[in-house]
């Protein structure tokens, strides 16, 4: 018994012992995660599912240590195990459809995506919305950016290139020729540092491309921001400042924006900025092309989500005025970082949180006449991808820049790629009248190509405006028509065009035809619903054709046509329209109208409609009451 006893107290001693190692691996991994060492945590997380210890919770955490280490084949894997535990906390929905986009599998993120909006998970209406088409549309979209390889990616992680005076500037892990390197626990790679190589250089780009100065410390460094005086360099920085090292409460060392002096060729004297703060991240400067703005990324309280964009202004003296949200157009409840802007003042991000292909999408800002930012685009393939998107650079011609990915087929794990851009081009102009020089409302448009094939066809708006979108090395010819008017053309090519060249300009001007102002006389008259009777409002426009055609134009020959809406059947509405142009030839007639003077009256039924109101959509009355019609034509005048 004595024995008996012994045995099962061992086991019991055994369980524990057991049961207590297991926890301490788990508080292990739980420490490594909190201190960003993620790999390393993924390897301890493993071992516990391994081991059957809190295995749900450490499938959650894996998938989350793939995630942030951008491995999305694998917390694709993870998440979907993490999805089907019992009262698993939503956000894993979200965090899989993410991860779905990852691997290229939109239509299973969408599912997911749509499971975490159901479950009571917040998400952007207007983004959700978009989700449904947006990949049919993107692959669908014509290419503009060309990407090609440059030859300074190393095997390590290579972004933020930036191109100052023939110079091109870039954040890399490589530490290429450095006998002992210091490595970075989020990912096992040595700290980032500033590295510059000439443009156009064959030259292997190793620590003797390290940026001169004191810009580089013992932690990361970059990317930059250059101003284009080149004496000023903002860039991005562990918080380490004059050899200290700051921390937050919970003991996290966070990025800021610092500022060098370019003094004797050597980046030196920096500078603390006053929008840092030790208790959360400020990064990614960006610089406005006139030097009076400093864009930047921040997860400061306050924000829309995990990190937002902001601006401050730069003062004459150098300082800083206070940092404003951009808002919620251009911020989400994901991450927005990486900001530039171009020449002409486009905001260019990169975004977890807006609708895109995979991870980090690039998206551009759209603006109204004002400068209000009123919507962002998707840049599209090739320069989004399944996988991280991020860091883009524009030159000033507009045509040239950079950006970075960790897309298959690189070198390492970030790689930066050129890209050549070939914007997209449109024609536009305005239709005048060519005798008072106004604009002519609802012109239309039609396009030709070289071989008479119809490629567009509109209306002109209120001002008269059209614009189209063109392909270059085409010859083209654009005619502008309108019932009151003559047609005018006009051929033209796109073929040795400069490429910088977005916009070609074809005015046109319409002359009237020959006592034209009688057709603005000749007004439209209406009906009732299921009604072919003149009302009395009709029978005023009808007065007034029988004055013009009495007593100011006595050789004006006219023509009737009738219709009607799109609610009852085709042949019912076919009669309908008959008529309703009897009832107006009759009153004519009856007012003293030869007959021989209306070459025709017939009805058309429902087979005209003026607007899309052709049963397939709800419509008010008022828009069917606009269908409801008899218009008149003028055949001859003399």
């Amino acid at each position: 018994m004595k024995i008996k006893n012994y045995i099962l107290v061992c086991i019991v001693l055994m369980v524990s012992f057991t049961a207590s190692a297991q926890y301490g691996k788990q508080k292990k991994a739980d420490t490594l995660f909190n201190k960003f060492s993620f790999v390393k945590a993924a390897e301890v997380y493993k071992e516990l599912i391994e081991n059957k210890y809190n295995e749900d919770y450490a499938v959650r955490r894996l998938a989350d240590c793939y995630a942030l280490l951008r491995d999305v084949k694998n917390a694709a894997k993870y998440y979907k195990k993490a999805v089907k535990q019992d009262n698993v906390p939503i956000e894993y929905y979200y965090n899989y459809a993410q991860a779905l986009r990852g691997i290229e599998d939109y239509k299973g993120s969408r599912e997911w995506m749509r499971r975490y909006k159901d479950s009571g998970g917040v998400t952007s209406t207007k983004n959700f919305g978009k989700d449904g088409n947006f990949i049919t549309s993107i692959f669908n979209a014509k290419q503009q950016y060309f990407l090609s390889k440059v030859n300074f990616n190393s095997k390590l992680s290579d972004f933020g290139a930036y191109e100052h005076d023939g110079k091109v500037y870039f954040a890399s892990t490589r530490d290429e020729g450095v006998s002992v390197k210091r490595l970075y626990g989020w990912n096992e790679q040595p700290f980032l540092d500033v590295y510059v190589t000439e443009k156009g250089s064959k030259e292997p780009v190793d620590h003797k491309a390290k940026l001169k100065g004191d810009v580089n410390s013992i932690y990361h460094d970059g990317p930059v921001a250059i101003t284009k005086d080149g004496t000023t360099m903002y860039f991005t920085r562990n918080d380490f400042f004059k050899n200290i090292q700051e921390k937050d409460k919970k003991g996290i060392n966070n990025i800021k924006i610092y500022r060098a002096t370019l003094k004797d060729s050597v980046w030196t004297d920096v500078e603390d900025l006053s929008i840092n703060n030790s208790e959360y991240t400020t990064q990614h400067p960006a610089l406005s092309s006139d030097g009076k703005k400093l864009y930047f990324a921040s997860d400061r309280p306050g924000g829309f989500g995990g990190s937002d964009i902001y601006v401050v202004d730069i003062n004459e003296d150098g300082s800083l005025g206070n940092p404003e949200n951009l808002g919620d157009v251009i911020n989400t409840s994901g991450s927005e970082g990486m900001p530039f802007i171009n020449n002409e003042g486009t905001l260019f991000f990169s975004s977890d949180g807006h609708v895109g292909l995979g991870m980090l999408d690039i998206f551009a800002t759209v603006a109204d006449k004002d400068n209000k930012i009123i919507d962002v685009i998707n840049l599209g393939v090739p320069v989004n991808s399944s996988k991280d998107d991020f860091s883009f650079f524009m030159g000033e011609d507009g045509l040239t820049g950079y950006i970075a990915s960790n897309r298959s087929g690189g070198m390492g794990d970030d790689d930066i790629y050129a890209y050549n851009r070939v914007p997209l081009l449109n024609v536009e102009g305005v239709v005048t009248d060519a005798i008072n020089k106004k604009p002519i409302a609802n012109a239309i448009i039609t396009l030709l190509d070289g071989n008479n094939k119809q490629i567009a066809y509109m209306e002109t708006d209120e001002e008269g405006y059209y614009e189209i979108n063109i392909d270059r090395d085409v010859d083209y010819k654009i005619t502008a028509s309108q019932k009151k008017y003559e047609d005018d053309s006009e051929s033209f090519t796109t073929k040795n065009i400069e490429t910088k060249v977005t916009t070609i300009t074809k005015n046109l001007e319409l002359n009237p035809v020959q006592d034209v102002v009688i057709l603005a006389e000749l007004n439209t008259i209406y009906f009732d619903f299921d009604k072919h009777n003149i009302r009395p409002d009709a029978a005023l426009e009808l007065d007034k054709i029988v004055n013009l055609m009495l007593n100011e134009y006595p050789g004006m020959v006219i023509r009737i046509e009738s219709h009607t809406d799109s609610r009852g059947d085709l042949t019912y509405n076919d009669k309908l329209s008959i008529d309703r142009a009897n009832s107006t030839y009759e009153y004519l007639i009856s007012k003293g109208i030869d007959p021989a003077r209306i070459t025709e009256h017939q009805g058309f039924g429902e087979r005209r409609l003026t607007n899309g109101c052709d049963g397939s959509v709800d419509c008010e009355e008022s828009n069917h009451q606009l269908n409801r019609r008899t218009e008149f034509i003028v055949i001859k005048m003399k």
